[in-house]
């Protein structure tokens, strides 16, 4: 039998539709200590996880869709892809996108519905709950690294309670505007968000599992 976290590590998948069922703040609170027991440089334990639902999380959806409305451009504070995007990348990019357009039916020329669903990560894909997450000015490149440790350990813990999740790192890029709808203080960055609730079970898009590299391609052993 597969060990238990061989086998949350193989089903945990990005989950991009919910059902309408909130979530416990018991829960939510056990999912954030988790996170938190990641290893950190120097113990530093970088980043700040700002967890919405009701009416704050629906005032901060509202705030960007009336920005991206209004055409405010977008302000990414810091550097996700590389620029420009090697070839390999830009396919394996491509690859993704086009397996979700194709799960949720919309045509490789059907520019304004792949534009349609691209917005839904700023309403956090209708999630019952939103986390945006911040990290201090201050830190070092390392502690987005460590940060990086405990998105995963908040992602796996929330997995295994049975709730789904989903990083969003486009809401970086209107960061600003989000820092300033939740009126943060001037050293925390807006880094990514978190859409968190139990997953629609008849959603196309989460029966969606993107191919990972094989071994050889990211592997060497040296020595054995």
């Amino acid at each position: 039998m597969e060990r238990d976290f061989s086998s949350l590590m193989r089903r945990r998948r990005s989950v991009r539709a919910y059902r309408d069922r909130p979530v416990a703040r018991a829960e939510i609170e056990e999912i954030c200590r988790l996170a938190r027991m990641a290893p950190s440089g120097a113990n530093l334990q970088p980043g700040h996880f700002h967890v919405l639902t009701g009416p704050p999380l629906r005032d901060v959806v509202a705030g960007l869709e009336a920005a991206i409305a209004a055409g405010l451009p977008e302000a990414p504070e810091y550097s996700w892809f590389p620029d420009p995007m090697p070839a390999a990348l830009k396919a394996r990019q491509r690859a993704a996108g086009h397996a979700l357009y194709q799960e949720l039916g919309i045509e490789r020329r059907d520019l304004e519905g792949r534009r349609r669903q691209f917005r839904r990560n700023y309403a956090f894909f209708g999630a019952p709950v939103g986390v945006v997450v911040t990290i201090d000015r201050g830190m070092g490149k390392g502690g987005f690294m460590d940060l990086g440790m405990s998105l995963m350990a908040f992602l796996l813990a929330a997995e295994d309670r049975g709730l789904g999740a989903t990083g969003i790192g486009a809401l970086a890029n209107y960061g600003p505007t989000v820092h300033r709808l939740l009126d943060l203080p001037d050293r925390e960055m807006v880094v990514c968000g978190i859409a968190l609730g139990w997953p629609d079970p008849d959603a196309p898009e989460n029966g969606l599992r993107t191919a990972r590299e094989d071994l050889p391609a990211f592997t060497s052993f040296r020595g054995f």
